[in-house]
C-alpha cells in the first residue's frame, strides 16, 4: 500500500509538472516593458525606408495663418531618401559633439517638399540607445523646442541636421545656407532632427517680420516631422505570450 501511495503521489506530481508546461505562460511587466522597448529600439533597421519616409504626409497649417477658425490640412511629398549616415557626417559640428556623448549610432534622412513648392524641409532620425538618451540628447540639442530656445537657427552655431540636395528636384539647390529654422525632439530612442528653407536658394533671412510664412514654415517641418518620428518611436502592443512550451 505504501508503495502504491508513493507511486500515485509522484504520478501526480508529474502531470502537475506537464500541465505547468502547457499552461499559457505570462510576461512579468518588467518583462513587458523589455520587450516592447527592444522591438522599438530595432524599428530603424528592420522597418523598410519607404515606410520610415512616407512618399507623402498631412501636416496642419494653423488656422490663425488664414485667417480661419479652422486649421488647414496641406501634404508634403517625398523628394528622396538619403544613404543612411554616421552622425558626425549628417549633423553640423556642435549637434555632432552632443550626439556622440550620447552615444549616437547612425542618422537617417529624407527630403521633403511642401504643397506649394516652395519650402524644402529635410528630417533627420538619428538612433540612439535608449529613450532616456534620445530625450536628453533632445534637450541639449533643442533647448526645448528649437535651437536656442525659439524657433530659428541661431547666427553663429547651427545645431542641426545637414542638408540632403536631390537632383532634378525643386531640392537640388538647397544646401546648409538655406535652412531657415530647425528642430529637435524625442520620439522613443530616436532623436527626430528637421530643419526647413526656401526652394529657390535664397539664404537664410529673418523671418520674425513675416508671421505667415513663419508659421507656414514651421508648420510644415514640425508636420514632417511628427509624421515620421511618432509612428517610429511609439511603443508597440504589449506582448503576449500564445502559451506554446518554452514560447
Amino acid at each position: 500500500m505504501a508503495a502504491l501511495v508513493l507511486g500515485l503521489c509522484g504520478l501526480a506530481a508529474s502531470a502537475a509538472g506537464v500541465v505547468s508546461q502547457l499552461l499559457p505562460r505570462h510576461f512579468s511587466a518588467v518583462q513587458q516593458r523589455q520587450i516592447m522597448a527592444w522591438e522599438t529600439a530595432r524599428r530603424w533597421r528592420t522597418t523598410p525606408a519607404g515606410r520610415i519616409f512616407p512618399s507623402a504626409v498631412t501636416y496642419q497649417l494653423p488656422g490663425s495663418a488664414v485667417n480661419s477658425v479652422r486649421e488647414l490640412a496641406l501634404t508634403a511629398r517625398r523628394l528622396g531618401i538619403a544613404r543612411q549616415a554616421s552622425c558626425g557626417a549628417a549633423t553640423d559640428p556642435a549637434a555632432a559633439r552632443i550626439l556622440d556623448r550620447f552615444g549616437c549610432q547612425a542618422i537617417l534622412r529624407a527630403t521633403y517638399v511642401d504643397s506649394t513648392g516652395s519650402m524644402i524641409a529635410i528630417v533627420g532620425v538619428a538612433v540612439l540607445p535608449s529613450s532616456a538618451t534620445a530625450a536628453a540628447a533632445a534637450a541639449d540639442l533643442a533647448g526645448g523646442r528649437a535651437a536656442g530656445g525659439a524657433p530659428g537657427l541661431p547666427a553663429r552655431q547651427l545645431a542641426g541636421v545637414q542638408a540632403v540636395a536631390f537632383p532634378r528636384t525643386v531640392a537640388s539647390a538647397f544646401r546648409d545656407p538655406q535652412r531657415q529654422l530647425a528642430w529637435a525632439v524625442s520620439s522613443g530612442p530616436y532623436v527626430i532632427m528637421s530643419a526647413a528653407g526656401y526652394a529657390d536658394g535664397r539664404p537664410r533671412v529673418p523671418l520674425s517680420s513675416d508671421r505667415y510664412t513663419s508659421d507656414e514654415m514651421s508648420s510644415f517641418a514640425d508636420g514632417v516631422a511628427d509624421a515620421i518620428g511618432v509612428p517610429l518611436g511609439s511603443l508597440p502592443r504589449v506582448p503576449r505570450c500564445p502559451g506554446a512550451p518554452g514560447c
